[in-house]
């Protein structure tokens, strides 16, 4: 947010100033350039690239209705998925190991952070600090647990609930932070059957050897007892692993499912972060803020 300085004592010097000018003298122009050059810059953080994004997320009716359209379509499909003994939301890869849907309990899985509870107020602070992303700044502010609900997601996971569908949490919080998330969640009414429904970054798995902070070992577990309808998310690895953070990795991690999407996978907006930016600078965090700037222009199209 920009903040403009006070005007009120240039404004007091200037009244001054004409208090002593005789009437009969005209003010001397002053030259544009001059104006310009003189003029004091706005106060305030320093140009961020978030953000427009974190406005946008904050204000923009736009990015409300995208939720609501989301999560009403995912409700009025959700009864009908439930009765067809064949459907089922997992990757092949995730399904593989526990095949068989015969006798499985209906389920749905979604992500947490800017796909249930909405984290803006979080990247609001960094954008007015000027700061970026680090993980105790990160886990106080989860440990504040005032996260509020996106639209619609509250209203479909009850729904889901309400109709015997059991409704899991899958999040790369850190395990740390798991009573904290489940306080938060409660607090803001989604449904928690209890501490099983949310596996968190470090969820064991037997059997599974978790690559990196993919999400594939998870979702196997809920497929273990479970037929997953739907899936939810703001990232590609919400629904799938991804091997290769690239442009061509992921798309080839997509190619298999895009018939799915909005039938049995439901993607929500996040312009403030993600994999989809890492991607674009090779995933070096380690690059110094303007280089990895410079990358994201660089990728831009203009044709």
């Amino acid at each position: 947010m920009i903040r403009f300085a006070p005007v009120a004592l240039a404004a007091a010097l200037s009244l001054a100033g004409c208090a002593h000018t005789p009437k009969a003298t005209a003010p001397m122009p002053v030259p544009a350039s001059s104006a310009s050059a003189s003029a004091p810059a706005p106060a305030g953080p320093a140009a961020d690239d978030n953000l427009n994004a974190v406005a946008w997320s904050q204000n923009a009716s736009e990015h409300d209705f995208i939720y609501l359209q989301t999560y009403r379509d995912a409700t009025e499909k959700l009864l009908r998925a439930k009765k067809d003994p064949t459907w089922d939301a997992l990757p092949k890869a995730d399904r593989a190991a526990h095949p068989s849907l015969k006798g499985l309990k209906p389920a749905v899985i979604l992500d947490i952070d800017e796909t249930v509870l909405d984290n803006s107020p979080y990247q609001a602070r960094l954008v007015r600090s000027g700061g970026e992303f680090d993980e105790a700044a990160w886990a106080a502010w989860c440990k504040e647990a005032i996260a509020r609900p996106l639209p619609g997601a509250l209203e479909f996971t009850k729904f889901a609930a309400d109709h015997g569908v059991a409704v899991f949490y899958i999040s790369n919080r850190a395990k740390d932070l798991d009573e904290a998330t489940l306080a938060n969640l409660r607090s803001a009414g989604f449904p928690v059957a209890g501490k099983s429904s949310f596996l968190g970054l470090g969820t064991f798995v037997e059997g599974c050897e978790q690559a990196g902070s993919e999400k594939g070992c998870r979702r196997q577990l809920v497929g273990k007892d479970h037929r997953v309808l739907m899936q939810f998310g703001d990232q590609i690895g919400d629904f799938t692993d991804v091997y290769g953070n690239n442009a061509e990795g992921r798309a080839k991690a997509m190619a298999p499912y895009t018939a799915w999407i909005g039938e049995r996978w439901f993607v929500l907006p996040n312009p403030t972060y993600g994999a989809w930016e890492s991607a674009l600078f090779d995933n070096d965090y380690g690059l110094p803020r303007s280089e990895r700037r410079a990358k994201k222009i660089e990728s831009l199209r203009t044709n």
